[in-house]
């Protein structure tokens, strides 16, 4: 029998994997590639490697990677100042790209379109022609309310402001396609679309890249964090680790060292760690296990994020004991002294952390537990057909 033929669209070519939206793309092409014939189209603010380009190409039946005009973008944004359109929306949408997405439909055939966040929803909107769904990933403008308050001055008033866009356009885009999904329940009920019930939550999965590892390097760290560290959930997470967590370590005469990996890591982040001897921060690696598997814990001190944390289900697959927020776990949905630790202040993050340290046969427990349950729930190939896209 002849595979159908399905167009995903992404708003950033899914290699490398080191930002949730190009893994989740990329693992769900891996998956879906199986059943389906795959046509790739991805816009990008850069010029892709060919090697980058070869890991996807595997994948698809053809790839398409659309160049972003620099100078269209910030016009794009000047003329979006007075519509009630998200920016990050016209940021990635230019009407010449649009155009060769169309011909590509109809070069191939297309039986479906998959769109991956509402950045990539411009481009496929008006079609009706075929069957689309439309991946939220996560509420966008949630995200960005939480951004809002804890900003100050301009940038809190520029937050809130994309934030309002952003709840409208979640609202608007959802009834320009045939099937929704969303990466976690919370997030499903921050779309506030009167049918938003209907919306599929599709998590994320873990790859057994990491589930076939054993860690074999030495412990070199007390506590791990690892993650795109130019990201500000992220980044914000490393200042909670260094200016919340270490002093209390400091008050109570214990020593701990600690790592933070991860791409691109922000200026705040580099400063804070030159002042602390016992932070090392550490920029792109070729394999990020061998970051995770030098830390006793991986913390996660996330409060301002949304959907389902990779860095999380990654440590937990490797055997990691992972203290993380209420927050995170609403995603995640484990049980809380079984297969994770939560926290949600700084003694309380010390106090388990310390816990996990100290004792080992606990330490081992929740380990143990945290992978068997990633291993159970979350397998990209039964996760990624469950995908409405011809239902």
């Amino acid at each position: 029998m002849n595979k159908k033929t399905i167009l995903i669209l992404t708003s950033r070519f899914p290699y490398p994997l080191e930002k949730g939206d190009k893994l989740r793309a990329y693992y769900q092409i891996k998956a879906l590639s199986q059943k389906y014939n795959i046509v790739l189209c991805s816009v990008s603010t850069s010029l892709i490697k060919q090697d980058w380009l070869q890991k996807v190409e595997e994948y698809c039946q053809e790839v398409y990677v659309f160049k972003l005009n620099k100078f269209k973008i910030g016009l794009n944004l000047l003329l979006n100042m007075f519509s009630e359109k998200p920016f990050q929306v016209a940021f990635f949408y230019q009407s010449s790209i649009r155009k060769k997405i169309l011909k590509i439909i109809a070069d191939f055939n297309i039986d479906a379109v998959y769109c991956q966040l509402i950045r990539s929803a411009e481009y496929v909107k008006n079609i009706h022609s075929v069957s689309k769904t439309l991946d939220y990933m996560d509420a966008l403008s949630e995200g960005m309310f939480k951004r809002a308050r804890i900003s100050k001055g301009i940038k809190r008033v520029i937050f809130d402001i994309e934030g309002k866009r952003l709840k409208m356009y979640e609202n608007r885009i959802y009834d320009y396609f045939n099937h929704h999904t969303i990466i976690s329940e919370q997030d499903k009920h921050k779309i506030h679309h009167p049918l938003n019930k209907k919306i599929v939550v599709i998590p994320n999965g873990i790859d057994d890249f990491f589930l076939e590892h054993t860690c074999r390097q030495k412990k070199e760290y007390d506590i791990v964090f690892v993650g795109n560290l130019s990201y500000p959930p992220n980044v914000k997470s490393c200042r909670y680790i260094i200016n919340q967590i270490l002093p209390i370590f400091r008050q109570k005469g214990r020593k701990v060292k600690v790592l933070l990996s991860g791409a691109n890591p922000s200026p705040k982040i580099l400063k804070l760690a030159k002042n602390n001897k016992n932070v090392e921060v550490i920029g792109w690696v070729d394999d990020i296990r061998m970051s995770y598997c030098k830390g006793k814990v991986f913390v996660a001190p996330l409060f301002i994020g949304t959907g389902l944390q990779n860095k999380i289900l990654e440590a937990m697959a490797l055997n990691i004991p992972c203290v993380t927020t209420n927050l995170v776990n609403n995603a995640l949905n484990s049980t809380p002294s079984n297969e994770i630790m939560i926290a949600d202040t700084a003694e309380d993050f010390y106090s388990k952390i310390v816990a996990l340290i100290d004792d080992k046969k606990l330490s081992d427990a929740i380990a143990n537990n945290a992978y068997k349950y990633v291993k159970l729930n979350f397998n990209w190939n039964s996760i990624s057909f469950k995908i409405p896209i011809f239902q």
